[in-house]
């Protein structure tokens, strides 16, 4: 039997403002959406080339109210968490749908306060572990990470 891997790295700029709810437990959840840039030169045309891929990420626990807090559109951030196929049927056509996201396991503020956005409290590089290592699902309580260990 072949053993898996499920690991997702992307550095990009936040497409909006984070929004920052709670589940029922009281975990803090946040919904991320990231546009990630590609560029290369196409020979053939002889022309520099972009394209541009939009990624949501969903952050829980400690991770997702420092992205609330420090965090706004045009940021840069860096993300590393794994892939989630999220799948529901669509109320209003009864069909199935699906979506591919990541669910954010570690987050690393990049740049300062002069970057697009103007958010972030001028913290480099910060780097935030995710409180959900186990994979576990939206009600189930993360561990705590002490106050002393949090850098602001």
């Amino acid at each position: 039997m072949a053993a898996s891997f499920n690991k997702v790295i992307l550095i990009g700029n936040l497409t909006r403002d984070p929004q920052v709810r709670y589940t029922p437990s009281g975990t803090a959840v946040s919904e991320i959406g990231m546009a990630v840039n590609r560029q290369w030169f196409d020979r053939q045309t002889n022309q520099r080339k972009e394209e541009t891929t939009f990624v949501d990420v969903t952050l829980w626990g400690r991770q997702a109210e420092v992205a609330g807090e420090y965090l706004s559109k045009g940021r840069s951030v860096l993300i590393e968490g794994r892939l989630q196929l999220d799948q529901w049927d669509d109320r209003e056509t009864g069909q199935k749908r699906s979506k591919l996201k990541v669910v954010g396991e570690s987050m690393q503020m990049l740049g300062g306060r002069g970057d697009s956005g103007g958010g972030g409290g001028g913290y480099q590089n910060q780097s935030f572990p995710s409180q959900d290592p186990q994979g576990s699902r939206h009600d189930e309580a993360p561990s705590q990470i002490p106050d002393d260990d949090v850098p602001f």
